[in-house]
């Protein structure tokens, strides 16, 4: 008993995910052999449970989220695997959109470790990678939890992801552009197809890829993998109706559902293309005789949720957080802003992962943007440095100034802004979860 009581700890708990965190120093390694090794270890927890798997440079967290929220409404029991997270490393694993508890992460890692330490001395294998040890925690959880489905996020690629262990039903990518090219190649074609390694033999891919060469390869290999495919833009439409600062309406028109009037507390219309491509996901499961009522779609996506997108904090001055963390989605945010927000002047607090291409990333901004403000979010060795983003600002001939601290830079920002002007925190999910903190503390922070 005492033990449990401590494994209840905050302290253990962080003590948990700094060694977590540790793990990200072993550096990341895609394939399938340590992941497969390892869940063996834990009995294969993967097996348990039906999966609908997401990949995708940009949206597959919301539409993870999303398909989530119906499955749920529908009245399965539901586990969601997404990354990176806002605040606290518990996001990142829910069970009906519940992050698991501390003293869960506490008594799977410890549960874990051992086989972690013994891998890292095993010949043929290797010390596991970060989030090999969290898919591990994830499919540990869902499968003693008796989760009927589990909706994934992919790390990075698809094919060698440590997620791409599961036979899922359904098989989404969302949209295809230049990232990680480093590791999955340099060019778009090139990362569509480590991302199609996800389809699966019989199963059924979702895209929403508006690229018609990408698509064109998708097509062939589902193919070849006997897989059917569906296009959002093409078999699956959508209509945006209206929108306020509370979120969005539109009609529906996929795969089985003809939808009148959906809302989603979600702003822009790539959140429309989002949750047109999660309802072909849902709507595909029926290929699997796997019915979900409309009831169920319509409730799940009215109660969705998923901070940090375009996310309103206050009105006046109007504030909004967005996690555009990359080119396609700054440049989501920048249309987004244009047709969905009205203000006299911009002020944009940023900060960017130096991994991102920032010269196209401020590129997007700079149309829109005033005034920076540029500042660090605290995810060391990952903030691209000051000089680095304003070196791209000064190029659009837009002001700005440093700011180190994000706490500091969006109280400046805000200070600085008039009633009718308007505030975006937009970068790095790093970034948005430490300015989200001003407005919503975490019940579970991670260790600073």
């Amino acid at each position: 008993m005492a033990e449990n009581k401590q494994s209840n700890t905050p302290q253990r708990y962080n003590e948990t995910v700094e060694w977590l965190f540790g793990i990200q120093r072993f550096g990341s390694k895609l394939g399938l052999v340590n992941i497969r090794h390892l869940l063996g270890l834990l009995g294969d927890p993967h097996e348990s449970f039906k999966s609908i798997h997401i990949t995708g440079t940009s949206g597959k967290g919301s539409t993870t989220a999303m398909i989530s929220s119906i499955l749920h409404a529908a009245g399965h029991r539901v586990g969601m695997f997404t990354s990176p997270h806002l605040s606290s490393f518990t996001e990142r694993i829910r069970v009906n959109g519940k992050p698991i508890p501390p003293a869960e992460v506490v008594r799977i890692v410890d549960e874990i470790r051992p086989h972690v330490e013994e891998m890292a001395e095993t010949e043929g294998l290797r010390h596991p990678t970060f989030f090999e040890v969290i898919t591990g925690i994830a499919f540990k959880y869902f499968s003693e939890q008796g989760v009927d489905f589990a909706v994934l996020e992919v790390g990075m690629g698809g094919r060698l992801d440590a997620t791409n262990v599961v036979q899922s039903l359904v098989s989404v990518i969302t949209n295809v552009s230049l990232e990680h090219t480093y590791v999955l190649g340099d060019t778009v074609l090139e990362i569509a197809e480590k991302k199609a390694g996800i389809i699966k033999k019989g199963g059924v891919l979702i895209t929403a890829t508006e690229d018609d060469a990408v698509y064109d390869l998708f097509s062939d290999i589902c193919k070849e993998e006997g897989s059917r495919i569906f296009r959002v833009g093409g078999d699956i439409r959508f209509k945006k109706l209206r929108a306020n600062l509370e979120g969005q309406w539109f009609q529906y028109n996929g795969l089985s559902h003809r939808l009148g009037e959906l809302f989603i507390p979600l702003i822009g219309r790539h959140q429309l293309v989002n949750a047109s491509t999660a309802v072909g996901a849902i709507e595909a499961l029926g290929l699997h005789s796997i019915q979900i009522p409309e009831e169920a779609i319509v409730k799940g996506l009215r109660r969705v949720s998923w901070p940090g997108r375009l996310e309103v904090m206050q009105e006046s001055p109007l504030v909004v957080l967005d996690s555009a963390k990359d080119t396609e989605a700054a440049r989501a945010a920048r249309d987004a802003i244009l047709e969905e927000f009205t203000y006299n002047r911009l002020i944009a607090v940023v900060s960017i992962s130096s991994d991102k291409n920032i010269p196209e990333m401020i590129g997007h901004l700079a149309q829109i943007v005033d005034h920076f403000i540029v500042t660090t979010h605290r995810v060391m060795g990952r903030a691209a440095e000051p000089s680095v983003i304003t070196g791209e600002v000064e190029k659009h001939s837009r002001s700005y100034q440093i700011i180190p601290s994000v706490k500091d830079a969006v109280e400046a920002a805000v200070e600085m802004a008039e009633e009718n002007d308007m505030v975006i925190v937009v970068g790095s999910v790093f970034l948005v979860g430490e300015a989200r903190e001003l407005w919503h503390k975490p019940p579970y922070p991670d260790p600073v």
